[in-house]
C-alpha cells in the first residue's frame, strides 16, 4: 500500500507499507478522496506527538466488513474510536473515551493511505446525491456545527468568526444556520461565497463592535487574545484552533468580564450530512488544489501556504 506519514520530523510517502489488520468490529475502507486540515499541519509541526499514517477527514468505499449490509458502502467516518467500556462511553460521550484512539491524530494509522480501518459504529452511508467532493467536506463540517450543539445562538444575536481558513468558512456557513448576523474577520475577503447573513471584514486592529459569541478559528496561538477583545462582557468564546506553538494571553478579561470559554471539537456527522445533501453551501470555491496520494507530500506543503482553503488527495478509486 501506499501511505504518507509523518515520521517526527518530516512527511513522506511510504510505497510499501503493509496493510493494517482489522480488529474485530472493524471495517476496511478504500479511501476515495481525503482532505488536508489543519490539524494534520499542526501535527507536522510537532503536535500531540503523533507518528504514523496522517489524515481524518475522508469519503472511501467499505471493502471489508462484518456486516453484509455495509460492504461496498459509499461512507465517512467519525474519528474517535472508543473503548465502550470506560466511565465516559458509559455516559455517552465515546468522544472523550480515556482509552480512545483517533483517525490519524492519536494512536491509529489515517486515511491519508489506500485502505485504512475504522470500527464499523463510527461509519455512516453517504447520501447518493452527495458527490465524493462535497462528503469529504462532512467531518470538518460537522466540527463546525458543533458550536451550534454547545451554544445556544439566538436568530438575534450577533456572531463573529475569526479566521477565514478551512474551519473557520466552515463555520460561519453552519453560524448563518441558526444567526441573522455573523461577521467573518480575516485576511482574504470576497473569495468565497456567503449567505447574505455573513459580512466579511479585516481582522481589527482596534474593536469597535463586540459580539455576543466569537468562534476562534485562527489557527494561530494569537487568536484567543483577539478574540477576548471582540466578545462582550458575559458573552461566549469557543475555541476550535488547535496549535502546537504555546498561548500566552493575558487571562484577566476572561474574569473581569465574566467570559464563557468553550473548547469545541468533533460534532454530529448525521446532521453534516443533512446539510451537505441539502445543498445550502457553495463547497466548491473551498477546494484549492488536488494531489494523488502519490505526491501526499507536496499536498501538505501546499495546504501550508498562507491564503489556501481545502487541499484534496485522491484515493485510486473515484467517482
Amino acid at each position: 500500500m501506499t501511505a504518507l506519514c509523518f515520521d517526527g520530523r518530516s512527511v513522506l510517502v511510504v510505497a510499501e507499507r503493509e496493510p493494517p489488520a482489522l480488529l474485530p468490529g472493524e471495517a476496511r475502507i478504500r479511501m476515495r478522496l481525503a482532505g488536508v486540515c489543519g490539524t494534520d499541519l499542526e501535527i507536522a509541526r510537532g503536535y500531540l506527538g503523533f507518528r504514523g499514517v496522517l489524515g481524518h477527514e475522508f469519503v472511501g468505499d467499505v471493502v471489508e466488513a462484518a456486516s453484509p449490509g455495509l460492504q461496498g458502502a459509499r461512507v465517512v467516518g467519525a474519528i474517535n474510536c472508543a473503548c465502550q467500556r470506560c466511565d465516559f462511553c458509559n455516559r455517552g460521550l465515546p468522544n472523550h473515551c480515556s482509552a480512545r484512539t483517533v483517525l490519524g491524530i492519536l494512536g491509529r494509522d489515517g486515511a491519508f493511505q489506500d485502505a485504512f480501518n475504522l470500527p464499523e459504529r463510527n461509519l455512516f452511508r453517504v447520501p447518493d446525491a452527495v458527490p465524493d467532493e462535497h462528503a469529504v467536506f462532512a467531518e470538518p463540517l460537522a466540527a463546525a456545527c458543533r458550536v451550534t450543539e454547545q451554544v445556544d445562538i439566538a436568530p438575534w444575536q450577533r456572531v463573529a468568526v475569526l479566521g477565514d481558513g478551512r474551519m473557520g468558512v466552515l463555520c460561519a456557513y453552519a453560524l448563518a444556520e441558526r444567526s441573522h448576523s455573523v461577521t467573518l474577520f480575516g485576511r482574504h475577503p470576497g473569495r468565497v461565497p456567503f449567505p447574505i447573513s455573513v459580512e466579511e471584514k479585516p481582522v481589527p486592529e482596534k474593536v469597535r463592535d463586540r459580539f455576543a459569541v466569537v468562534v476562534e478559528a485562527t489557527g494561530s496561538p494569537e487568536g484567543l487574545a483577539i478574540a477576548l477583545r471582540l466578545v462582550e462582557p458575559l458573552g461566549t468564546v469557543v475555541l476550535k484552533s488547535t496549535c502546537a506553538a504555546p498561548h500566552g494571553t493575558n487571562l484577566a478579561p476572561i474574569v473581569i468580564d465574566e467570559v464563557t470559554v468553550v473548547g469545541s471539537r468533533c460534532g454530529s456527522l448525521p446532521a453534516a450530512l443533512e446539510l451537505l445533501a441539502a445543498s445550502r453551501m457553495p463547497l466548491a470555491p473551498l477546494i484549492s488544489a488536488r494531489y494523488p496520494l502519490a505526491e501526499g507530500a507536496a499536498a501538505l506543503a501546499r495546504a501550508a501556504e498562507p491564503g489556501v482553503l481545502k487541499v484534496l488527495i485522491q484515493g485510486k478509486t473515484r467517482s
